[in-house]
Order: C-alpha cells, then sequence, then structure tokens
C-alpha cells in the first residue's frame, strides 16, 4: 500500500511539474511574440528565448524523468495541457482583432 501512494504522489508531482515547464515554455514564446515583435532586433529575441526555453524545458523533464517512463509521460501530459490553457488564456479578443474585412 505505501509504495503505490508514493507511486500516486510521484505521478501527480510529474504533472505539476510538466505542467510548469510547459506554462514557462509556452508562457515564455507569448512574451517573446510580443517583445520581440516591436524589437529592432526580433532573431535575438526569438533565437535566445528559444535556447532559454528549450534548455530550462529539457533540464526539468531530465530532472522529473529520472529514468521512469511513467513520471517522462505524465511531465509530457501536464507540459501539453499547459499548452492548452496557455492558448485559451492568451486568445485575443474579438475588439483586439477588429471587424473582419470584405
Amino acid at each position: 500500500m505505501p509504495d503505490s501512494l508514493g507511486q500516486t504522489w510521484g505521478g501527480l508531482a510529474a504533472l505539476l511539474a510538466g505542467g510548469l515547464l510547459g506554462g514557462v515554455f509556452f508562457g515564455g514564446l507569448w512574451w517573446t511574440v510580443r517583445r520581440g515583435a516591436s524589437s529592432p532586433t526580433p532573431a535575438r529575441w526569438f533565437l535566445g528565448s528559444l535556447a532559454v526555453r528549450t534548455a530550462i524545458v529539457l533540464a526539468g523533464f531530465h530532472a522529473v524523468g529520472a529514468g521512469q517512463p511513467l513520471r517522462l509521460g505524465l511531465c509530457l501530459v501536464g507540459f501539453l495541457l499547459a499548452r492548452a490553457i496557455v492558448l485559451r488564456v492568451t486568445r485575443p479578443t474579438a475588439a483586439a482583432i477588429g471587424p473582419p474585412c470584405d
């Protein structure tokens, strides 16, 4: 019994860690697009951000996975759930998009 409880908490922690990693990655991407679009050097923003976000996520997946496929899979599920959440939170409103063009 204690072993299955430990696995449950470990799985939940992996899922939450994946969500946090996904929030950092996709939230950072959203922030980079907003900053880089108005920058005189957008390539630096995009390449620098990609390198930093990827390094953080790879290190996080390596630490969470720790050679355990189940934890790695749960971390990936949390990462993808965070993507869906960031997409929904950062969706532009109808007023921001403007009227449709004919």
